[in-house]
């Protein structure tokens, strides 16, 4: 059956992320027996999802209402429920759900890692299922074996080691951030797992964009 959901999802240009078998203290619905984690699948998620009607009409919020439409037709095809990180408040702990998975960490930014997507790691929505499925086995935490360019590589000094200064980040861009604005974030871009993930700088653009509104 994951087989036949990762397929699923690819035809939208998502992939799996991740999943993991919730207890009661998780706060996954009511039933859940498996939850999995949905998110951008590269190359090429950009251009496909450039191309959807809510991307085009004009109205607000179009990567959101794209999510819900996609990922809310999935949940109902599996008989499950679709859930989502930008409805709320409350919110659901996509965070705490992403490394329950055994494949995203803390990394030395403190921003979570991803074992595929490393830095430039998303979450569209999760597909929460009544049941069981078989996961795969996890790797080691790809931060263990890294140089860590993470660390120093925020020009701004916004974004290190001591976590992440959001003020200072949104003077710098203010100020002389056009490159981060124009291609993504340069501590994600560092990370070298994100170099291989494949996100076109048109994406991290829209989404700098956003975050910098």
């Amino acid at each position: 059956m994951l087989d036949r959901i990762s397929a699923a999802a690819a035809g939208h240009r998502l992939a799996v992320m991740g999943g993991f078998h919730p207890g009661p203290e998780d706060g996954a619905p009511a039933g859940t027996r498996t939850l999995l984690l949905l998110g951008p699948m590269e190359p090429g998620h950009w251009d496909h999802l450039s191309a959807q009607p809510e991307m085009r009409d004009g109205r607000p919020d179009p990567v959101d209402r794209w999510s819900r439409r996609v990922i809310g037709r999935m949940a109902c095809d599996l008989g499950g429920k679709a859930v989502f990180p930008f409805t709320g408040p409350p919110y659901h702990p996509f965070q705490r759900w992403a490394q329950a998975t055994g494949r995203a960490w803390q990394s030395p930014v403190r921003l979570l890692v991803h074992d595929t997507a490393g830095l430039m790691v998303a979450f569209r929505g999760a597909l929460a299922l009544r049941d069981h499925l078989d996961l795969p086995a996890t790797g080691p935490k790809p931060c263990d074996t890294c140089a860590r360019p993470c660390l120093t590589a925020c020009p701004a000094g916004a974004l290190t080691g001591a976590g992440y200064d959001v003020p200072a980040c949104h003077d710098w861009l203010d100020r002389t951030g056009q490159e981060c604005l124009s291609a993504g974030c340069l501590v994600r871009r560092a990370c070298p797992l994100s170099q291989s993930y494949g996100r076109v700088s048109e994406q991290s653009a829209y989404h700098m964009r956003q975050f910098h509104t």
